[in-house]
């Protein structure tokens, strides 16, 4: 196979110790999110014109009037959505709230000077954006860290496509001195998952009728064309509930499933309601909701599973429906970051996403 990423520019200096004068920039990858619901449209067309997410022949002539159709279809419902959860998207803040943890935590460790920036794909601040901050920074060394546990085209894979783009047009691409190192996948660090156990063991702690809970894996759903074109999602998907399940230490029963369809044709399976009503039917009393693929709170956790899921299994007859809040700015988690950085920095980790 290819390698979907660009070389890495090494000057040889990615073995040597950091010296205290060194200054090394740090990207956080994101999704993004409405920040209004005027914005809500806006970020939509974004999303639906992404080539990573919407492909197929003849793309590049039908992309662009579809995503407008496809947006202005779904703005009015999403926009009720949003004004739901407080009128914008949480992810935007949230993100900036662990940028600055992870810089605050990469102080105590680096000693090196460290500039954390965030990147969202589909809105404020863009790639382009962090691109034009660095810019300003005598950068020595460059980790692109996206906030997506498994590796994915539709998400991983479009974030650095979208770096890969417009970073070739910027100054720092010609100052060909900087090394740029990725962290694509963390779906099995040790320290990533410790901080999952700690936030799954913190709902349980919450429950009332713990001896008859089943935990709930709840991940982003993806189309099954893109699993048969070989990305690992699925694989890395059950390989995190499988390894937390190991390192929590617990005997419940669980189950792993997926959310967030759009539009027809066949996404991964089974969905959080359909899993939710076979539970009920089968004499389940509790149910924890465990956000998989995500790291922050955003639509998806807050409506979609709190709200909606919520709603799902009370009418099914769930006596009891927990959710366990994403990592967010968990101190394990922006601990876990960090390391990923530092590991990053040293070259110890592979740019292999299989």
């Amino acid at each position: 196979m290819a390698p979907l990423f660009p070389a890495i520019p090494d000057n040889g200096k990615n073995s040597s110790p950091m010296g205290n004068s060194q200054k090394i920039g740090v990207v956080l990858f994101q999704l993004g999110g409405p920040d209004s619901l005027d914005a809500v449209e806006p970020f939509l067309y974004n999303l639906f014109s992404d080539p990573d997410i919407i492909d197929f022949p003849f793309a590049k002539l039908a992309r662009e009037p579809l995503a407008r159709l496809m947006a202005s279809w779904r703005a009015k419902k999403v926009s009720r959505d949003y004004d739901i959860i407080g009128g914008k998207s949480p992810l935007k803040d949230l993100t900036l709230l662990q940028a600055a943890a992870l810089e605050k935590e990469l102080a105590k460790i680096c000693p090196a000077k460290v500039k954390v920036r965030v990147a969202m794909r589909y809105w404020h601040p863009f790639t382009e954006e962090a691109i034009k901050e660095l810019e300003t920074e005598s950068l020595e060394q460059l980790v692109l860290l996206p906030l997506y546990p498994q590796y994915s085209k539709t998400t991983t894979g479009s974030s650095l496509n979208e770096w890969n783009r417009l970073y070739a047009a910027s100054r720092m691409e010609r100052n060909t001195t900087v090394p740029v190192r990725i962290v694509p996948k963390f779906y099995d660090d040790t320290n990533y998952l410790e901080a999952l156990v700690e936030k799954v063991q913190c709902g349980l702690d919450q429950l009332i009728y713990k001896d008859g809970v089943h935990l709930v894996f709840s991940a982003h759903g993806v189309p099954l064309s893109v699993i048969e074109a070989g990305d690992p999602y699925q694989q890395q998907t059950e390989a995190t509930m499988q390894l937390v399940m190991k390192c929590g230490g617990w005997g419940y029963p669980h189950t792993l499933c997926y959310q967030s369809r759009v539009g027809p044709g066949r996404w991964l399976a089974p969905t959080l309601e359909s899993t939710l009503r076979l539970l009920a039917g089968q004499g389940t009393k509790s149910v924890l909701v465990i956000p998989i693929s995500f790291v922050s709170d955003h639509i998806e956790t807050l409506k979609e599973v709190d709200i909606e899921g919520r709603e799902i299994a009370q009418e099914a007859g769930i006596a009891e429906f927990g959710m366990m809040p994403a990592l967010n700015d968990s101190p394990k988690f922006i601990k876990a970051l960090a390391d990923m950085v530092m590991a990053a920095t040293r070259g110890d980790l592979s740019q292999s996403f299989r």
